[in-house]
């Protein structure tokens, strides 16, 4: 899998630029949106979205949405090539929420280097993320693999219904850091980032099984593989993020403590205020309270975390949910040996990753 990102990402960022290009003017503006009921503004809508965009998208990141959204296409026995904007839609999808959840979050750095809002002011930031949810869409309207108006339909349909319950997992994470709350249940948390982050990765699956017209029951499959995965990925995420803070992972892109530094209920987190001395485990929490943090504070915290054996906890749950999206392709048969390969090695690299 690791080759198939290193093979696909420049491919995917070509498309993304042919969709969605650096350099905006008024005959592109009039071709992907329609003619102006007067007139564009090209200059504005460069500055205010192309060049916010691409300063996201060209920090880096994995692109391991749109490569997986290939290797399913593959597994399917289809040409990935022919299906090469679709795969774009829930890359630039994650990138808007990315966009979105760092104003949401108060976050400082984003990929190595600051957060869209403190370089372009917070209106444009989520204008632009938010802009970045609807402009995958014009994909579908498009139709280059000559997609038949039922697939089309189930193609929005499912859109609509996944990206609502995306809002509903960054509703509950909002709601937990902003509100101290401390009664979160681990089932509460894992529905979170069953939402937040696994229903982007169901669109992922579940986009790739449509436009290639497998059956629902395919679709059903490929989608709990990819919802397991993700969250898989959102706690090696998590894990990251502490180890990072410890000095024992590479460079993360994000500030030092991050998720201390937010208040994010994680899974470490939860699992060290209910296993942790009382003593400890109220320390973390007030420290998690707290609207902002010293450094010594977030070492305390980290140590508490890392005492309590979140670490070795959080890092056993991700493997649980590798091994569940691994038996979810148990279930699929006449998938192509080598896609299914590297469906199988994603579910290790998502835990066993050191970035």
């Amino acid at each position: 899998m690791r080759n198939a990102l290193a093979e696909w990402r420049p491919v995917v960022d070509e498309v993304i630029a042919d969709l969605l290009p650096r350099d905006v003017d008024a005959a592109y503006l009039e071709s992907f949106f329609g003619e102006p009921s007067f007139e564009y503004d090209d200059e504005a809508i460069q500055q205010a979205l192309a060049d916010p965009l691409w300063d996201l998208l060209d920090r880096g990141g994995k692109r391991w949405r749109a490569v997986l959204f290939l290797v399913f296409v593959e597994a399917f026995g289809e040409d990935p090539r022919e299906y090469l904007p679709y795969a774009c839609i829930p890359e630039i999808l994650h990138n808007g929420t990315i966009i979105v959840d760092d104003v949401e979050d108060a976050a400082t750095i984003r990929r190595g280097e600051p957060a869209l809002h403190h370089i372009y002011g917070e209106d444009v930031a989520l204008n632009a993320g938010n802009a970045m949810y609807f402009l995958p869409l014009k994909i579908l309207t498009h139709n280059p693999a000559n997609l038949s108006p039922e697939t089309r339909l189930r193609a929005y349909e499912m859109l609509m219904y996944e990206l609502n319950r995306t809002h509903l997992g960054q509703g509950m994470d909002i709601y937990w850091h902003n509100d101290d709350a401390t009664d979160i249940s681990t089932d509460q948390y894992l529905e979170m980032s069953a939402c937040k982050t696994g229903c982007l990765g169901r669109i992922v699956a579940r986009l790739a099984a449509i436009v290639t017209d497998q059956s629902e029951a395919i679709e059903d499959a490929v989608a709990r593989y990819a919802e397991r995965t993700s969250i898989a990925f959102q706690i090696g995420d998590d894990i990251l993020d502490v180890e990072h803070s410890l000095g024992r992972a590479g460079d993360f892109g994000k500030e030092f403590g991050n998720d201390i530094r937010e208040g994010k209920k994680t899974l470490l987190v939860l699992h060290a205020i209910e296993t942790a001395d009382p003593a400890d485990a109220k320390r973390l929490e007030e420290i998690l309270q707290k609207e902002t943090n010293t450094d010594e504070e977030v070492t305390d915290a980290l140590a508490i975390i890392e005492d309590a054996g979140s670490i070795e906890y959080a890092r056993e749950r991700a493997l649980e949910f590798a091994e569940q999206a691994r038996a979810a392709v148990d279930e699929l048969d006449g998938l192509e040996p080598a896609a299914e390969a590297k469906l199988r090695s994603f579910t290790e690299f998502v835990v066993d990753r050191d970035v």
